[in-house]
């Protein structure tokens, strides 16, 4: 049944096909802008996209974690959404998107790989301060991994230095990851009571026991594990529980004088606002932070954020005494500056080594 219209003078069917028009206008323009808000009503589209841009061994926790993020979020408003996802080195992803890879949020290895998105205009700064716990979703440390049953007895930092002890690690010149490596030999002595003589001695002695650096920590990986190289070799908490959970067994070290590897998750202001994509990606985002997602996260290997999580499944990462984070030597710019832009600590370290090729 259709409303009968009265009849209306020349005029007002003048103004009122004026009015439509405008109305066609606005509507088109909101249209190729975002969702269409008319008053207090809101149509949005019954389905959203974004993409995700994380490092390779996030995939097993995201690959639970978004389901359930797609499951709330239709129940909570009715729309479907479906989220496109890369993975890979955390050095390259952040170069990838900074060349053009459509990110509407990024969760890297390091804050640092964030911070170069920043800098290319992407990323309005002050997103640390965004979220909770400064934007850090999970954590782990760097761990020894040795041959079955440690036949070396490799406990500490200074226990690489030994003579014949055969390191594999990454370059921190080629890999963010590896940053972690040297940072984590480095603190250890100097947020011990240490110097920062004593501690370029030590890291001087653990890169004259690496006599092969790797370009990046999956390298490092193959070389020790598939071709025999090294006595030990510094990985991930993260890595190894989760190869033990995939059925290998590693025998390993989680020296108790350590780094925290923070791993934050970042919005790509620049990607979200011009695609509308803002209030999902907030949403996924939180998500992240909720015991629901910090759980898979930590039955993946990753040091849960959030408290009750991290009680929950203590008893499966190694105890660390001494627990210090890149904050505490100084933060990334200032570590950046000093150890690893060229001519600094450890192209300094390099030289002194004869000026060798730290790769394969």
């Amino acid at each position: 049944m259709f409303a009968r219209c009265g009849r209306r003078s020349p005029q007002k069917i003048l103004a009122l096909a004026l009015a439509g028009l405008g109305l066609s206008m606005a509507i088109a323009a909101c249209s190729q802008n975002g969702p269409l808000i008319l008053g207090s009503a809101a149509t949005a589209p019954r389905q959203i996209n974004f993409t995700l841009v994380s490092f390779a061994v996030t995939q097993p926790a995201y690959d639970k974690i978004i389901p359930q993020f797609a499951a709330k979020w239709k129940a909570e408003t009715g729309q479907e959404v479906s989220i496109f996802q890369s993975y890979g080195g955390s050095g390259p992803q952040a170069r990838a998107v900074i060349d053009g890879l459509e990110a509407d949020v990024v969760a890297l290895a390091l804050a640092l790989d964030i911070q170069k998105i920043e800098k290319a205009g992407l990323i309005q700064p002050g997103w640390e301060q965004e979220l909770p716990n400064q934007s850090i979703v999970h954590r782990s440390v760097p761990v020894f991994v040795t041959r079955d049953g440690n036949p070396k007895n490799l406990q500490t930092w200074q226990d690489l230095t030994r003579p014949g002890v055969r390191i594999v690690t990454a370059n921190p010149k080629t890999s963010g990851g590896a940053r972690w490596n040297f940072l984590g030999a480095w603190g250890a002595v100097t947020q011990t009571g240490g110097t920062a003589e004593q501690a370029l001695a030590l890291t001087t002695q653990i890169y004259q026991n690496a006599p092969v650096l790797a370009r990046d920590a999956r390298e490092a990986t193959d070389g020790f594990l598939r071709q025999g190289q090294g006595d030990v070799l510094i990985n991930y908490e993260n890595e190894v529980l989760l190869a033990k959970k995939r059925g290998e067994s590693l025998s390993y070290v989680v020296p108790r004088v350590n780094i925290s590897i923070d791993n934050p998750v970042a919005i790509v202001d620049a990607v979200v606002d011009r695609r509308g994509t803002r209030e999902v990606v907030e949403a996924f985002v939180e998500f992240l932070f909720t015991p629901t997602a910090q759980a898979e996260f930590a039955k993946v290997g990753f040091r849960p954020v959030d408290p009750t999580v991290a009680a929950e499944y203590a008893d499966q990462f190694g105890e660390v005494d001494t627990l210090f984070t890149v904050a505490d030597l100084g933060g990334w710019k200032q570590v950046q500056a000093q150890f690893f832009d060229d001519g600094a600590v450890f192209d300094q370290i390099q030289a002194k080594m004869g000026g060798r090729t730290p790769t394969k």
